[in-house]
C-alpha cells in the first residue's frame, strides 16, 4: 500500500511551511513592533516567545518533511533542500536565537545596547527558508512525479 505522497504533495507541504514562516516572521512582527501601546521591551518579550514557539513548530515540520521526503522517495535536489533548511534551522536555535534572547534579557532589564547585526542576520536566515521553501514548491509541482 502506498500513501501517495508525491511531487504535488511536497509542493504543497512547503507553501504551507513558507507562509506560516512569513506570517509569523514577518506579518506578525511588523504589526506588533508599529503597535504603539507595546513598549519596545514587552514587544521583545512577546517575539521572543513568539519566536521560540515558532522554532519548536519548524523542528516538527522539519521532522515531517523528512518523512514525506523518505515516503515520496529521495532525491539529490530533495536531500539538498532538506539539508539547507535544517542547516538555517539548526543556526538559528543553537547561534543566533541564544544571542537574541541575551539581548532582549538586557533590553527588558532596561540596559540600552548598541546596534547589533543579529536581527538582520535573523531576517536573512527568515527570508532564506521563505525562498527554499518557495523555490522547492514551484520545482515540486512542476515534477511528473
Amino acid at each position: 500500500m502506498t500513501l501517495g505522497i508525491g511531487s504535488r504533495v511536497l509542493a504543497l507541504y512547503c507553501a504551507v511551511w513558507a507562509g506560516i514562516v512569513i506570517g509569523v516572521s514577518f506579518i506578525a512582527t511588523i504589526a506588533k513592533f508599529g503597535a504603539p501601546s507595546l513598549t519596545l521591551p514587552v514587544a521583545l518579550d512577546v517575539g521572543a516567545h513568539t519566536f521560540a514557539v515558532l522554532a519548536r513548530i519548524e523542528w516538527g515540520l522539519l521532522a515531517l518533511f523528512a518523512f514525506l521526503i523518505l515516503v515520496a522517495g529521495i532525491s539529490r535536489l530533495r536531500a539538498v533542500f532538506f539539508i539547507l533548511l535544517a542547516a538555517i534551522l539548526f543556526g538559528e536555535a543553537f547561534w543566533l536565537f541564544p544571542r537574541l534572547h541575551a539581548r532582549t534579557v538586557l533590553v527588558i532589564a532596561g540596559q540600552q545596547l548598541p546596534p547589533s547585526p543579529l536581527h538582520a542576520i535573523s531576517v536573512a536566515a527568515e527570508s532564506s527558508k521563505v525562498v527554499l521553501l518557495a523555490l522547492f514548491a514551484v520545482i515540486e509541482s512542476r515534477s511528473r512525479k
